[in-house]
């Protein structure tokens, strides 16, 4: 009899985990509290708006082929790509930096801010693809069981990366700030401080400029529908509404969970939901980690976001845009050291409709802005509207334009609604950050060690946040659970 497992949640790394473990014979059922599957990545849609609510990066497309590529398809059976070019803008006070879809492109682009930039750029996205390979295709591929999982020929040669930081790394070649903002940028993917983050997570920089920046025609939740889909095609259940309020452990060998008031049978349970949330759910005796080791920990930031729906097609923009026009360490510091709400925040604006016409209606735009904040803040409607006019001021300054008489709705997405949409720690809205002492076997475990039968997946676990991390992380308790439950 094929062994039944009950998966709780269905953002990335849960479907992903459902579909590897549904291929190799189980029962996979899947509870999800919320209407529609997907997690964060669910989707809103608003008089002819479409709208991701939660990931609007189409980065390391070689991580999502390889994942419908283990079940004999690929992911133009389910949705059309295209690269976006330019990948994106940067707006500072006085400059805007436009990175092109190729390295001839962007190289350009750095020698007009510095010249002779190019040659040691090339230099750094040479050694970042290295560290891509043996990232994607060896570390991120390991469990998290023990430090020798990091020792490798490759990683041995190399274990100095892990000591220094992306910013000692960056600030040794370039000496523009601006340049520097443009480098460090694509690592607060991982949720930390450049001066935190080990020099070897500059992988992302390859996968930024090496590989480039796609977008999944009709939104990221195109990503969402094709794994459910593929998932349903292998036998798993899902069922949505269904909220997860206990997990039940008769004795250290049985485990099981209470649905809405009913009790369910299984042999094992695994859980993608908040991994702090999850615990929670386990009487004090089966828990693995105290409130003081969370506490302790280094989150990735919150996000204070917003869906705007626009009467008029916008100027001066490119799908996306990055706004650098204010002190980007002061507020870093903000989030990560003296937690407040920022005074001149940096922040992230999404056009999927600049390419994407099926996101908005006929000479309309949908834009998506995010504030990164630090956990944990107090959120009041008071505070989201004064920082809605604090940015969009911005925005009309920055892109010669006026925007605030042509806004047609506006929706906001904050710490209070990630604590109640997705059980959130603390409201934050990128998991844990890959910090030093937060990478691969530093993180909490994909196995519990007090319960049998019990897993975990996702962001708060290995390998980190993102979603290509989160369709490996539903690959590896996959593996790990075919070894150990047998």
């Amino acid at each position: 009899m094929n062994k039944k497992i009950s998966i709780i949640g269905s953002g990335f790394s849960s479907l992903s985990a459902s579909c590897y473990l549904a291929k190799a014979g189980y029962d996979v059922t899947i509870y999800e509290k919320n209407a529609t599957v997907g997690g964060r990545a669910r989707q809103l849609k608003k008089d002819g708006f479409t709208f991701d609510i939660g990931p609007s990066w189409y980065w390391m497309p070689d991580v999502f082929e390889k994942f419908f590529n283990d079940f004999g398809k690929s992911t133009n059976d389910y949705y059309e790509l295209d690269k976006l070019n330019p990948a994106y803008k940067i707006f500072f006070a006085d400059e805007v930096i436009t990175i092109g879809d190729h390295m001839d492109k962007i190289c350009e682009e750095f020698e007009r801010i510095e010249t002779g930039s190019s040659i040691p750029l090339k230099k750094f996205i040479s050694r970042a693809q290295e560290h891509y390979d043996i990232a994607i295709n060896n570390v991120v591929l390991k469990p998290g069981v023990s430090p020798f999982e990091l020792v490798t020929k490759e990683t041995i040669t190399r274990v100095d990366r892990f000591f220094k930081t992306i910013s000692v790394e960056v600030r040794k070649n370039f000496k523009n700030p601006k340049l520097i903002s443009t480098l460090e940028f694509p690592v607060l993917f991982l949720g930390a401080k450049p001066n935190q983050t080990p020099s070897f997570y500059s992988f992302m920089n390859y996968a930024d400029f090496g590989l480039g920046t796609w977008h999944p025609k009709g939104g990221m939740f195109e990503i969402v529908k094709a794994m459910k889909s593929l998932a349903q095609s292998l036998g798993v259940s899902i069922n949505t509404n269904c909220n997860v309020q206990k997990i039940n452990v008769e004795n250290s060998n049985s485990v099981g969970i209470t649905v809405d008031g009913q009790q369910i049978d299984s042999d094992i349970v695994l859980s993608g939901a908040d991994y702090h949330h999850t615990e929670t759910l386990l009487d004090k005796d089966y828990r693995q980690y105290s409130e003081a080791y969370w506490n302790k920990r280094t989150f990735a930031p919150s996000s204070l976001l917003f869906y705007v729906g626009f009467d008029k097609k916008l100027k001066n923009i490119e799908h996306h845009n990055l706004f650098f026009d204010t002190d980007f360490e002061i507020h870093a510091e903000d989030i990560y050291d003296t937690p407040k709400w920022p005074e001149d925040p940096l922040f992230y604006v999404n056009f999927p409709s600049v390419t994407d016409a099926s996101m908005a209606p006929d000479n309309c735009e949908t834009g998506f802005f995010l504030i990164p904040i630090a956990p944990g803040l107090e959120d009041t409607p008071e505070l989201r509207k004064q920082y809605f006019d604090i940015i969009i001021n911005r925005f009309e300054k920055r892109t010669n334009q006026n925007v605030k008489t042509h806004i047609l709705f506006k929706e906001s997405f904050c710490i209070n609604d990630f604590v109640s949409e997705y059980n959130s720690y603390k409201g934050n809205a990128y998991g844990m950050a890959n910090t030093l002492m937060q990478t691969a076997f530093l993180r909490p475990k994909l196995k519990s060690k007090k319960v049998k039968g019990l897993y975990f997946t996702g962001q708060l676990t290995v390998p980190g946040p993102g979603v290509p991390p989160a369709l490996i992380s539903g690959k590896l308790v996959a593996e790990l659970i075919q070894k150990n439950e047998v």
